[in-house]
């Protein structure tokens, strides 16, 4: 089974960069996305549906802004729409699909950078997506929690680790925040498999970042420790260039 996650940056712009022929000839199994900025009545949904995918989109009520879905060839057997909390579910930053074994859970979350409320806004969706997963581990043991957590958890995933100690993404509490959240029984299933340096999965449009790789890892597909036995392969696709973003990718057997 291959899983891809993905922070899209918008869907619309990344179809018309060709998303659906990339998806089509790498042929996940699931997609979760990230940032898909539209209700699904403004974009063609059909290359989704025409590649075998059912697909389950869930907007943002701001227009244009967040939004996750996750796409699979598998119907699930159930769905959930948020987290049960209104003021993230009302970004649309919480997609979750139940499997016979294991559930799969689309996430992005906040980024502060624009400034102190939204930083605020962010390490208070942490504390509660934190506890929202403790409880739900309880429930469903296994499960693979894709995304974009909009932090960098160690000085190997990002370029300039000394200049960003206080940037947001970097910072020590946020660092530390997601240690804790590995600690509930998690594996970063990219570490899992490589611990080779300058592996990022975003780049600022800015300064040529990208062509420069001058990066930060952000994005990750988090299993439950259950599911170790199967885990295949995880890898970094930086060559897909749909997004400021890349996907990642895991493979379980």
């Amino acid at each position: 089974m291959k899983i891809i996650s993905y922070n899209v940056n918008g869907i619309r712009s990344a179809l018309r960069k060709e998303l659906a022929d990339w998806l089509s000839i790498v042929d996940p199994d699931i997609v979760c996305l990230q940032e898909i900025k539209a209700r699904e009545q403004q974009f063609d949904t059909s290359v989704f549906k025409d590649m075998g995918y059912y697909c389950y989109w869930y907007s943002a009520q701001k227009p244009g802004y967040s939004g996750t879905a996750i796409l699979s060839k598998k119907k699930p057997g159930n769905v959930t729409f948020g987290m049960n909390h209104e003021l993230y579910d009302h970004e649309g930053r919480v997609l979750r699909a139940d499997y016979k074994d294991f559930s799969v859970i689309s996430v992005y979350m906040p980024s502060g950078s624009s400034g102190e409320i939204r930083q605020s806004f962010k390490m208070m969706f942490l504390e509660n997506f934190y506890n929202y997963i403790g409880v739900l581990k309880q429930q469903i043991p296994n499960l693979i929690i894709a995304g974009d957590y909009n932090i960098c958890h160690k000085a190997i995933d990002i370029h300039n680790p000394q200049r960003n100690q206080k940037t947001s993404g970097f910072l020590q509490e946020e660092r530390e925040w997601l240690s804790s959240f590995i600690d509930l029984g998690f594996i970063d299933s990219f570490r899992h498999f490589s611990t080779d340096p300058h592996k990022y999965s975003w780049w600022s449009y800015r300064a040529n970042s990208r062509a420069k790789n001058l990066g930060w890892r952000i994005d990750y597909l988090l299993v439950s420790a259950t599911l170790e036995w199967r885990l295949k392969r995880g890898a970094i696709l930086s060559q897909a260039k749909h997004s400021d973003h890349c996907p990642v990718f895991l493979e379980l057997a």
